[in-house]
């Protein structure tokens, strides 16, 4: 064990550097699983059929297919194509977009469970859809599914491991393979990298477990 702390301490500069790229991978990705969730989410409950089958194809597309997938789509085929992305703009793209479908999902179910009451009421007093939305339902909804979104945040930094791995982004994971590499101490190497992940993680937990107590809807 001493040496696994020796290596930490020998690499610890480029362990650090790894979580923080790894830390700004799954925040910016998760901003934006939030906003494009949400307005999947308002497309699938909207009165118009149309625009719930859109919402529908949304969430089908992107949570069907592997984001390993998405990842060589969005990289590979885009600069074949003639575009240039550059690998954070399509980790960053594919990540959030990929979450963003589960993201609207449970932010759909947090909407069935404002009372239709509300909704009639608002209305009735003259808000429109789009208001009724913004001001009475979806912060309740948010409120309500605080606990799932948590997950989907967890799910989220251990899915940010498969960016670094496919685009060769500098997180904790390509930090540790280059480590493990040069010193040949493998299991050192990915050890501390999982005990970022897991720094990750159980920070996300304390987070979600704080906002629960202070913002859930107690049913």
């Amino acid at each position: 064990m001493s040496s696994w702390l020796e290596l930490l301490t020998d690499n610890f500069g480029a362990l650090a550097s790894g979580f923080s790229v790894t830390l700004r991978l799954v925040g910016v990705s998760f901003a934006l699983a939030i906003v494009v969730g949400t307005a999947v989410a308002a497309l699938r409950i909207a009165p118009s059929a149309w625009l719930q089958r859109l919402g529908g194809v949304y969430v089908e597309t992107f949570r069907n297919v592997p984001l390993l997938v998405l990842l060589i789509i969005s990289y590979s085929g885009l600069r074949r194509a003639g575009l240039p992305v550059g690998a954070w703009t399509a980790g960053i793209a594919s990540l959030g977009l990929y979450t963003a479908a589960y993201v609207a999902e449970v932010l759909r179910s947090g909407v069935f469970a404002v009372s239709r009451g509300q909704i009639e009421a608002a209305l009735s007093l003259g808000f429109g859809y789009g208001e009724t939305l913004r001001r009475i339902v979806l912060p309740q909804a948010f409120r309500t599914v605080i606990s799932p979104l948590g997950s989907i945040t967890i799910a989220m930094i251990k899915n940010s491991a498969i960016i670094g791995a496919a685009l060769a982004i500098d997180d904790i994971l390509k930090e540790a393979r280059i480590i493990g590499s040069r010193t040949f101490e493998t299991d050192a190497a990915f050890f501390w990298a999982a005990v970022g992940y897991l720094l990750l993680t159980a920070a996300a937990t304390v987070g979600v477990r704080v906002l629960e107590r202070r913002y859930a809807i107690r049913r």
